[in-house]
């Protein structure tokens, strides 16, 4: 049975488990290295579940080959935006098109402030939902 003790944000692979330390991380994009995908950092103070698109750190580094230069620049993204959700994403374009193959959460706020649901009654019985960040309550680039 998966917990999510702590109530963490839990977007793609790894969420579940404690944060990876940069060792951990440094393998995970050899894996994907040696896979020939493309690595991508990208940051957002809005971690909504539907905002797939953050922000991009710098370029898609198609160029580097080493697991190094890529930490490197993961830790200049961590000490840009100390206060932001930063993810890596290895991308394949074997078929044609930039698949995402892998995505995970490197660095996170240190609170979380987490999500709120919200109920609406629709027409009849009908009832929509939302779910809303509670540090969207804040303007950007004071959510955290």
């Amino acid at each position: 049975m998966l917990s999510n003790y702590g109530n963490r944000l839990t977007q793609g692979q790894f969420s579940f488990l404690p944060d990876l330390t940069d060792a951990q991380i440094t393998r995970q994009i050899d894996y994907a290295l040696g896979k020939g995908w493309a690595v991508g950092i990208e940051y957002t103070d809005d971690p909504h579940p539907r905002n797939t698109y953050w922000e991009m750190y710098g370029n898609p580094l198609f160029d580097l080959d080493d697991a190094t230069g890529i930490l490197a620049e993961i830790n200049q993204a961590r000490a840009t935006f100390p206060r932001h959700y930063i993810r890596v994403t290895a991308f394949d374009s074997t078929r044609g098109v930039e698949s995402p193959r892998m995505s995970y959460i490197v660095n996170r706020p240190a609170e979380e402030p987490g999500f709120r649901l919200t109920r609406q009654d629709a027409d009849g019985r009908a009832q929509r939902y939302a779910i809303t960040a509670y540090a969207a309550d804040r303007p950007e680039g004071e959510r955290y």
